[in-house]
């Protein structure tokens, strides 16, 4: 999956497959993490969140279905 950087302290970037609701998420540690069922406005809202941090904690993190990619 294709991923977008982001200029954040946790987050290093985010990719998103529509067609599956697939959220990707590789953070500055090296771990990725694959979202199921997330809504598109969830991605976009995180993708241009002030903080991409803030927004995942709030929104995305313990509320999807969650696989450890690495």
């Amino acid at each position: 999956m294709e991923r977008t950087e982001v200029s954040s302290s946790n987050i290093e970037s985010i990719g998103y497959d529509e067609s599956k609701k697939v959220l990707e998420i590789e953070f500055k540690k090296g771990n990725i993490y694959q979202y199921q069922g997330v809504p598109d406005n969830i991605f976009q809202n995180l993708l241009h969140a002030s903080s991409h941090g803030k927004y995942f904690n709030a929104h995305i993190k313990d509320r999807y279905p969650t696989i450890k990619i690495s």
